[in-house]
């Protein structure tokens, strides 16, 4: 009897033994405590936008380029240089880890001007990137590696939302200085000034060239100067953000004016670049990441650690954007269609800035919508509060971030009135 029960007493053991190997499997998986992660505010505005069933719907959040449609565009020069491509029949063999040396070669020129002294005398370098957002992350990778100075990046208050996690990951410490002046949705230019006099020398200072994301407020040239002066006052290195050369007015020197200028004046500058505004090549991931040095020699060593940089975390970059890219800026025909496409481009987005505010004005608003017209690039912040963008979407099923930023690209012909109509309705 005795052995009976303690048989059962194994057999019973033996039954629940499996499931408590299983349970003690599930306790103990490897990633247990990871947490679920915030959701990212533009993706999450564009998921409630497509579950949205009213016909009038708008969705102002994501930062792509549309037509007066509200079509994705592609531009006819960029067709044009695809074919050129294919004709070629290229192989597919990897490029070398600095990229494409023809893209390279004209991401520089595009950026520094052609007859640029820097350009002239071998004392820069120009890696390609995957896009602007692998060109700010090689740039803070170098930056923790080799800037002697402190690791500190300032950036201005607000900043590309991805500027904050691109540079604390590659191990950067993030700081701001003054930059947007909420009362008159415009530049805080003596904020700015007051703020940068006291950033510790040697530091890193963020500027964004043109078309500053999110807030559409630029520098007029004669504050670029003063800006230029304080910086070089302070030994500060200036990482420049050029995201949207020739998307912002309409002209790419214009647009670089910021860059050639602090140049000109002695500052030797980083720099990354985005192709994927101006030459829509979203997908494509086509950028630049441009350091100047004190002279070639200097140029030389900074490549070749930037090509150490690159080399474990991509390799190198993909081929058939630069391909296209670098098409594109190298053929006389090509460019000049690609330079009448993007000042086409600039010119519809200006466009619905004014009949935005035309509109308003229609429905009888009495605030002070000059800003609108003001601010420049494909971002406008609004000056809505958050509960008046709650209201617009709930009302109007206008979607844009909690901060009032709306994409001037989502604005078209077809839609403006409506989007006045809401605006006012929110803020009378």
């Amino acid at each position: 009897m005795a052995l009976l029960k303690s048989n059962k007493a194994i057999l019973c053991l033996g039954n629940i033994s499996p499931a408590l190997g299983a349970l003690s499997s599930r306790n103990s998986s490897w990633w247990a405590g990871v947490q679920m992660g915030p959701p990212d505010p533009i993706l999450g505005v564009t998921e409630a936008f497509k579950r949205d069933t009213n016909p009038k719907k708008m969705n102002l959040g994501v930062g792509a380029y549309r037509d007066d449609m509200g079509k994705p565009f592609v531009l006819s020069c960029v067709r044009k240089a695809e074919a050129l491509i294919a004709a070629k029949q290229m192989d597919k063999e990897y490029l070398p880890i600095g990229g494409l040396a023809e893209f390279s070669k004209a991401c520089a020129q595009l950026a520094l001007g052609a007859d640029s002294e820097v350009l002239k005398s071998g004392r820069s370098i120009t890696v390609q990137t995957i896009s602007g957002t692998g060109s700010l992350r090689i740039g803070g990778n170098y930056l923790a590696r080799f800037h002697t100075g402190p690791h500190d990046v300032y950036l201005p208050k607000p900043s590309w939302g991805n500027h904050t996690p691109i540079f604390r990951d590659a191990g950067m410490q993030l700081k701001a200085y003054r930059y947007y002046d909420p009362s008159t949705c415009g530049f805080d230019f003596k904020g700015a000034l007051d703020d940068i006099s006291k950033i510790p020398e040697k530091s890193v200072i963020l500027l964004h060239a043109c078309a500053h994301n999110p807030t559409g407020v630029d520098p007029r040239p004669e504050q670029w100067k003063e800006i230029a002066d304080i910086v070089k006052k302070r030994n500060l290195l200036v990482f420049f953000d050029m995201a949207y050369q020739g998307f912002a007015s309409g002209d790419i020197d214009r647009d670089a004016w910021a860059v050639r200028h602090f140049i000109e004046t002695g500052h030797n500058i980083v720099l990354s670049q985005s192709f994927a505004k101006n030459m829509g090549l979203y997908g494509e991931r086509v950028g630049g990441f441009t350091v100047v040095c004190s002279d070639a020699e200097e140029a030389k060593r900074v490549e070749s650690q930037l090509k150490i940089l690159i080399r474990p975390i991509y390799s190198n970059p993909p081929m058939n954007g630069a391909r296209i890219a670098s098409t594109i800026l190298s053929t006389p025909d090509l460019r000049s269609l690609w330079l009448e496409e993007v000042h086409g481009m600039a010119n519809r987005i200006i466009k619905m800035r004014e009949q935005l505010v035309t509109g308003l004005k229609q429905q009888g608003s009495s605030h002070n919508w000059q800003h609108v017209i003001d601010q420049i690039g494909m971002f406008c912040f609004t000056g809505l509060k958050p509960e008046q963008v709650e209201r617009l979407t709930k009302e109007f099923s206008v979607y844009m971030t909690k901060d009032g930023r709306i994409s001037m690209a989502g604005v078209t012909s077809g839609n403006v009135g409506y989007l006045a109509e809401g605006i006012h309705a929110v803020t009378k």
